[in-house]
């Protein structure tokens, strides 16, 4: 089967959307320290926790330390966090004591708008003094993509969200790819890998996302067509494994669905 070319295949047993958090899910291993986002991230990071990595710890930017819900929290701020943490800490101690000495090891952190660099905007669409739209904007997210020892997004893959150059970079990824990151004495690698609904992006030697897989169902022409720039293909583009019924179920039972 040639990944150009899309090929009618039967209905799947499952949701764009669950295929990218069963996708970003796996990237987890057991025993890591992942700082969560709330919303695609938290999802893939529960769900990991809940299936193959239940030594997942995972950290929230309210203060929660090892967090175990059972449920997907409906923000950062969610009791549930807490209820369920190993510990409750200040804000101030999460980012000076546990993130900015490098005791994260993956930052987890979903994005607006995402460029070829991994550079990504959370806060303005267009003119920042006059803009189109106006985006939640920062919160942690600089922080955990400029300490975290690497950095994973997961982001539904539209041209509007993969745009050449984002206009307001509101967490470095790796800059123009000439080496910022280092320049800036940045603590982490930035981002290592990015998940869509369509397939897995991860950086080449200059930084620059290239699709290295797809998912069921999804050619590689499909994606270039999602993509603001001349998206590099890797020599090689695998095609991610479909959920099982386990992770399916899990991520389910997480979403109340």
């Amino acid at each position: 089967m040639s990944l150009e070319t899309d090929t009618a295949t039967p209905a799947a047993p499952y949701t764009t959307d669950e295929m990218m958090s069963v996708a970003a899910a796996r990237a987890l291993r057991d025993g890591q320290r992942c700082f969560v986002g709330i919303g695609l991230p938290s999802t893939a990071a529960n769900l990991a926790r809940t299936t193959h990595a239940p030594d997942l710890v995972l950290i929230y930017e309210s203060g929660t330390l090892g967090s175990k819900p059972d449920r997907l929290p409906a923000s950062i701020g969610d009791g549930i966090l807490a209820e369920t943490a190993d510990a409750v800490v200040s804000v101030p101690e999460i980012f000076n004591y546990w993130l900015q000495p490098g005791r994260i090891d993956v930052g987890f952190l979903g994005a607006a708008q995402i460029d070829r660099f991994g550079n990504i905007n959370t806060t303005v669409v267009g003119d920042y003094a006059n803009p189109k739209v106006r985006l939640p904007g920062a919160g942690g997210a600089p922080e955990i993509a400029a300490s975290c020892g690497e950095v994973f997004v997961v982001v539904r893959h539209t041209r509007r969200a993969f745009v050449e150059r984002v206009r307001f970079v509101t967490s470095l990824g790796h800059g123009t790819g000439r080496g910022e990151r280092a320049e800036y004495g940045l603590r982490g690698r930035g981002p290592t890998l990015v998940v869509t609904d369509l397939g897995v992006l991860a950086p080449d030697e200059r930084g620059e996302l290239m699709l290295t897989a797809v998912h069921p169902g999804v050619s590689v022409a499909r994606v270039r067509a999602a993509t603001g720039w001349e998206l590099r293909v890797a020599d090689e583009v695998a095609t991610t494994a479909p959920p099982s019924a386990a992770e399916l179920a899990a991520l389910r039972a997480l979403a109340g669905t």
